[in-house]
Parts: C-alpha cells; structure tokens; sequence
C-alpha cells in the first residue's frame, strides 16, 4: 500500500449521508486514514481521507450550506486493483447498481462501470495507465 505521504492526487466528493457512503467505501475496499466529524453534529463529516490500497485516495465531506464541493452525485473515479472482478462484486453486493459488467478491454486488462448509492460512477479495473 502507499504511503499517504506520497499521494499526490486526490479525488474530491461531497455526500448527502455521508455514513452510508462510508459502509459502502468500506465493503468496497477503501482503507480509513482519518474522519473528522463535527463536534456539535457527529452525523456531519467535516473531513475524511480514505485510501485506495493500490495507491491513492479520495477526501470527502458531508453535503454542507459552507462546503465547497458541491456536485453530489456527479463524480466519476477509476479504481486500479488486481482482483476487479471482486471489487466489482463487492461494490454491487453493498448496493451500487451496474452501468456495464465487467468485460475484458481491448487496450488492455479487465474492467466495469458502477454507480454507487449517491449516483458517483466507480470505474474499476485491472489497467495501470502509463
């Protein structure tokens, strides 16, 4: 796994239910590095970074009236992994709905399209872009 140190890009989102996310990013795969919740409202995420254990990462928040990002639903990320056929399962399995099924690509490695619970598109396959 990366060192958080040496992530360089991170992909940014906003959610409405910020913990059912955090089921999902879960079941998924993604590893927690830090939640912060607000003190007042422990139902708010104000900031967390989850890491993608093949590398990368993304930070995320609760939909908020002083939040920045704001296109809830309306990202789209690609997730590197050796086994995406069970990451793909996994990712249905805990509620994402299927845009296209795993095929093998023809520029290489194998590789589908889910939309998670809050309508975030979830690429995930086995093609390491160079």
């Amino acid at each position: 796994m990366s060192n958080a140190a040496d992530i360089r890009l991170w992909h940014t989102m906003s959610f409405r239910d910020a913990d059912a996310m955090i089921t999902w990013l879960s079941a998924t795969g993604f590893v927690e590095h830090a939640t912060y919740r607000d003190e007042s409202d422990p139902s708010v995420v104000v900031h967390a970074e989850w890491l993608w254990p093949g590398g990368g990462g993304i930070m995320f928040g609760s939909l908020r009236a002083d939040g920045v990002v704001t296109n809830v639903g309306g990202s789209s990320a690609y997730l590197v992994t050796d086994e995406p056929d069970e990451v793909f399962r996994r990712a249905v399995e805990a509620g994402a709905t299927v845009v296209q099924d795993m095929v093998d690509q023809d520029y290489g490695g194998r590789g589908g399209t889910v939309t998670d619970p809050e309508g975030n598109q979830w690429s995930v396959g086995s093609y390491q872009p160079s």
